[in-house]
């Protein structure tokens, strides 16, 4: 393993921290819209904060992952400059570790997302049942 080795994960890794950090921006917006709002606890309000929650967990554990994976390439990159081998390695595969656990975080938060979006149709469904939602013309 040489110095390029690690280094071909750092754009990858990068790019993969802005996006986790653009979804956790993105739900910090949805969460301060649902406190603004003047609703009435209903389930499907419930079960959103419910699933913000475990989506907000999920982007914590991602974030945390791929941060965990940028330093230890980083110190791979290290320890290979310090023509410490076997640390290197280890270092590096630990490190593709962790962002191959940051992935399937984010896959997981990726299903979450998609199930809140299914229960707001279902909301919006019963709500155009009952007669609240009228089509415009």
């Amino acid at each position: 393993m040489d110095l390029t080795t690690p280094a071909l994960l750092f754009p990858a890794i990068s790019l993969l921290l802005l996006a986790y950090t653009n979804r956790f921006l993105v739900l910090a917006q949805l969460i301060r819209q649902l406190h603004g709002q003047d609703c009435h606890a209903n389930q499907a309000i419930l079960r959103q904060i419910k699933n913000l929650r475990t989506r907000l967990t999920l982007i914590k554990a991602m974030q945390g992952l791929g941060v965990l994976s940028f330093l230890l390439c980083a110190i791979s990159m290290l320890f290979v400059f310090l023509a410490w081998q076997l640390p290197a390695e280890w270092a590096f595969g630990i490190s593709l570790l962790l962002l191959v656990l940051s992935l399937l975080c984010s896959l997981l938060e990726i299903a979450i997302s998609t199930r809140a979006i299914e229960i707001q149709l279902e909301d919006l469904e019963s709500l155009s049942k009952k007669g609240t939602i009228t089509e415009k013309k």
